[in-house]
C-alpha cells in the first residue's frame, strides 16, 4: 500500500460484514473473555499465592499481555476493546439484555460527564497508579485480583450513573493507551463518504434504531479521523441505514499525521507510555537489585522514594528534556510556530518508539515465562489439579537466544519508523525540507539516546 491507499476488507471479504453486523457480534465472544475475567480474579483470591502456578497472574499478564501488545495492538489497533469484558455487565445492565436490541432509553441516571474530564488525564494518572504498584500486581495473585475487580465494579458503577461507556471513554487506565497506539495499527472504522453522514437527517449511528444502539462510545463516525476514541463496537455498522460504514487497511501510523486532532493529554500519555517502558526495563532486567527491592515495597520509605522518582521522571524529567529538544529544534530550524505546538506535535513521533519497547520487553517477558500457561491451564487455582493433563509441563524459556535479536529488531524498526513520522510531522511544519532537517537533527538524536538506553538494557 502507498501514500494514503485504503482497501475497504467489507468488501475484499464478502463474509466478514454479515458476521460483523450479527447481533450475536461481539457479546459472543464478550460472554467467553468475561469467563477468563472471573476465572483470573477467583484464582487470584482462592487460589495458590504462588504467581507462576496462579491463572490470574499467568494468563492476565503474560499471555493476555503479550497478546495484546505484540499482536492487538500494532495491527488491529482497539479490538481488544471490542471484547473487553470490563465494561460488558455495566452495558448490558443499561440495555436490560445481553444480544438482542431492547427498545426504550438506556438504563441509568443519565448523568453528565464534567466537561473538564473529556480528556486522558484521569486516565494517564490511572495508568501511573497501577504501573507504580507493577511489581506487586504480577507477583501477587491477590492484589492483581483486587485491581480487576475494582475495574469491573468502577465499570459497572459509572454504567448505572452514566450512559454508554463513559469508564472505557474516560477512565479505563487500559484503553488510554491502547487507544494511544491505535494510532498506529493499519485497521481503522470510518464513513465511504462523509457527505452521506452530513445529509442524513435521523443520525441513526448516534441515537440508535431497531437494529442496534447509538454509538456507546458517543462518537459521531462521519467526523471520525482517528482510531483513539473508537472502541470497535461496530454498533455504527448495524444502525447505519446508508451502507456508508466501511473498515480500511491503510499504511501504518496514518492517524499520526492527523495534525487538527493533537493534543496535550495525549502527548503526555505519550511520554509516560516510553517512560514506564524504560522504568520497567531498568527495574526488571537491570543490574540495580535494590530498585527491584524497593518497587517490591521491602520498607514504605523505599517504596515512597521508588514512587516519587517514578511520577517525577515521567511527569517532569523526560516532559523536561524533550521540551528542551523541542526549544533547540525550533531555534535551529528557524521555525515561527509556536514552543508548545511544536511540543505537543512532535511527541506524536514518540508513539511508534514507544510501541515499539513495549512490544521489546513483551517478547522477553512472555518467552521466558509463556511455558508456564499450559501447567496453568491444567490447574488455574493450584489445587493440585490436572484438567487437561498438562499440569507437569515443565518450565522452559523459550528461544532464549533469539530474544536480544528479536528485541534490538524491534527497537531499531521503531526507532526507524519514529524518525520517519517526525520528519513527516517537522515537514507540517516547516517551510520547506531544509527547515524539516535542520529540526530533525535534535529530535533524531533524542529518540536515538532513548533507543540505546533500551539496546544497553537488552542488550548488555
Amino acid at each position: 500500500m502507498l501514500g494514503q491507499q485504503r482497501i475497504d476488507l467489507l468488501q475484499r471479504v464478502p463474509r466478514l460484514k454479515p458476521m460483523l453486523k450479527s447481533r450475536l457480534f461481539p457479546p459472543a465472544l464478550m460472554l467467553v473473555t468475561l469467563f477468563v475475567f472471573m476465572l483470573a480474579i477467583l484464582s487470584g483470591l482462592f487460589g495458590t499465592p504462588a504467581g507462576s502456578r496462579n491463572f490470574g497472574i499467568i494468563f492476565v499478564w503474560i499471555v493476555w499481555w503479550a497478546l495484546l501488545i505484540i499482536l492487538l495492538v500494532p495491527f488491529f489497533g482497539r479490538a481488544w476493546c471490542t471484547i473487553c469484558p470490563i465494561p460488558a455487565p455495566g452495558e448490558w445492565l443499561q440495555r436490560r439484555a445481553i444480544v438482542n436490541r431492547t427498545s426504550g432509553r438506556l438504563r441509568t441516571l443519565r448523568w453528565r460527564w464534567p466537561r473538564r474530564l473529556k480528556n486522558l488525564w484521569l486516565q494517564n494518572f490511572g495508568f501511573l497508579g497501577v504501573a507504580i504498584f507493577s511489581a506487586l500486581i504480577l507477583t501477587r495473585p491477590n492484589i492483581s485480583a483486587w485491581l480487576l475487580l475494582t475495574l469491573m465494579i468502577m465499570g459497572v458503577a459509572l454504567s448505572l450513573l452514566y450512559e454508554n461507556r463513559v469508564f472505557c471513554r474516560y477512565v479505563c487506565p487500559v484503553g488510554g493507551f491502547i487507544g494511544l497506539y491505535s494510532l498506529v495499527a493499519p485497521v481503522e472504522l470510518r464513513v465511504s463518504d462523509p457527505q452521506i453522514c452530513a445529509s442524513h437527517k435521523t443520525k441513526d449511528c448516534i441515537t440508535g434504531n431497531e437494529q442496534g444502539y447509538g454509538c456507546p462510545w458517543m462518537v459521531f463516525p462521519g467526523k471520525l479521523a482517528r482510531n483513539n476514541y473508537c472502541g470497535l463496537c461496530l454498533e455504527c455498522l448495524k444502525t447505519c441505514p446508508k451502507n456508508n460504514i466501511v473498515i480500511n487497511l491503510r499504511p501504518f501510523g496514518s492517524d499520526l499525521l492527523v495534525a487538527k486532532e493533537r493534543r496535550l493529554d495525549e502527548a503526555y500519555k505519550a511520554f509516560i507510555m516510553l517512560g514506564c517502558a524504560l522504568l520497567y526495563a531498568g527495574v526488571l532486567l537491570g543490574p540495580w537489585g535494590w530498585i527491584k527491592q524497593w518497587a517490591n515495597m521491602d520498607t514504605l520509605p523505599h517504596w515512597a522514594l521508588y514512587a516519587a522518582g517514578f511520577l517525577v521522571i515521567n511527569l517532569v524529567v523526560l516532559p523536561g528534556l524533550f521540551w528542551v529538544t523541542t526549544a533547540f529544534a525550533r531555534r535551529l530550524a528557524g521555525q515561527s510556530i509556536s514552543l508548545r505546538h511544536l511540543f505537543v506535535d512532535y511527541a506524536y513521533a514518540l508513539i511508534p518508539l514507544g510501541l515499539a519497547a513495549w512490544i521489546a520487553f513483551s517478547f522477553g517477558f512472555v518467552l521466558v515465562n509463556g511455558s508456564y500457561a499450559p501447567g496453568v491451564l491444567s490447574d488455574p487455582l493450584g489445587w493440585g489439579w490436572n484438567l487437561f493433563g498438562t499440569a507437569n509441563v515443565p518450565w522452559t524459556p523459550l528461544w532464549p537466544t533469539l530474544i536480544p535479536f528479536l528485541q534490538v529488531g524491534v527497537l531499531i524498526a521503531g526507532l526507524l519508523f519514529a524518525i520517519h513520522i517526525a520528519y513527516r510531522i517537522a515537514r507540517q511544519n516547516s517551510s520547506g525540507h531544509r527547515q524539516a532537517y535542520l529540526a530533525m537533527l535534535p529530535l533524531g538524536g533524542f529518540m536515538a539516546a532513548i533507543t540505546f538506553m533500551f539496546l544497553r538494557l537488552y542488550a548488555g
